[in-house]
């Protein structure tokens, strides 16, 4: 009977394409990862990866073995995940992405709580405004929105993810009036890039009742962090176009204001998203309950949309 590190080792080795990948998520050495591998493939008698120095590539049989372990992996250690309890109560070290801002100011200030309730839980956040391979990169869960889900993944959305134009009072006293999405043309643009593709995307300006409208902003800088983009407006640089999630601090404050502010960007939905695993690890579905729980009694999804307005 193959030991179960070795069949991880391989598993892991076929989703990173090296060992040297496979090490860093399993936390062992690349010698110790290529040597469970090849005790494995001397144990079943057969070659499961062609190897170079670039790169691992599964051979047919390595295929076939993989497509037949891959899910029962997964299924024996949700199970060992729920088995390793504190007196019943869900344990372990649960690895979550979220974006630095998001993170910050919404969910680091339910860290308190989450570890009253769930002291056995280890905590391991990761602040990074990218979507992650949750598999691939031994994620428990992840929080974004705005891009397309991969497949294998199931969704439980938090709220809207809509973007809305801000700037600060003294830019706008300054520059001529803004009526209409026509009127963006006269005005500096700070517009996000994004980090994976590094594109600056067009975006379509709507309003509650479906009327359309392009946004035309005169490209006055990129950036690529949305927190960078609302400092540089803080300062009178220009307008940007940022989520509903970090423009909600700076509207608090009154360091910048909604421009247009009966329109706004449709990107879709705010999610938290996991492992489409029959077995949930009991970390896990705890911090699902309690992150929807949350969202739900702070009104979090009404204070996102972009149609929200403070009670005066």
């Amino acid at each position: 009977m193959e030991s179960l590190i070795s069949i991880e080792c391989f598993v892991r080795s076929a989703e990173a394409g090296s060992f040297a990948e496979a090490a860093r998520r399993l936390g062992l050495t690349p010698a110790a990862v290529g040597k469970n591998v090849a005790r494995l493939e001397s144990n079943l008698g057969v070659r499961l990866f062609l190897r170079s120095t670039r790169r691992l590539t599964l051979t047919e049989a390595g295929e076939r073995f993989l497509a037949e372990v891959s899910g029962g992996l997964a299924s024996i250690q949700s199970a060992v995940a729920n088995l390793a309890s504190s007196q019943g109560q869900p344990a372990g070290t649960l690895k979550v992405s979220m974006g630095m801002a998001f993170g910050r100011d919404y969910i680091l200030p339910l860290l308190g709580e989450f570890l009253t309730r769930y002291p056995a839980i280890l905590p391991d956040w990761h602040f990074e405004n990218r979507p992650v391979d949750l598999i691939g990169e031994g994620f428990d869960a992840a929080i974004g929105g705005g891009f397309e889900l991969p497949q294998g993944v199931i969704a439980r959305e938090l709220g809207p993810a809509h973007r809305v134009l801000l700037a600060s009072p003294g830019y706008l006293a300054s520059r001529p009036a803004v009526q209409s999405p026509a009127d963006l043309q006269q005005h500096d643009g700070i517009l996000i890039r994004s980090p994976q593709t590094g594109r600056v995307r067009s975006w379509a300006l709507r309003t509650r009742d479906d009327r359309l409208a392009t946004l035309d902003l005169r490209l006055r800088m990129t950036m690529t962090d949305p927190e960078a983009a609302c400092h540089a407006a803080m300062q009178g640089l220009g307008i940007t176009l940022v989520s509903t999630v970090h423009a909600l601090p700076h509207l608090q404050r009154g360091t910048l204001v909604r421009v247009l502010p009966d329109w706004y960007v449709d990107t879709g939905s705010l999610v938290l998203y996991f492992s489409a695993q029959k077995l949930l690890p009991a970390k896990t579905r705890a911090f699902i309950d309690f992150i929807v729980e949350q969202f739900r009694a702070q009104k979090l999804a009404e204070r996102f949309s972009a149609n929200w307005r403070p009670a005066s």
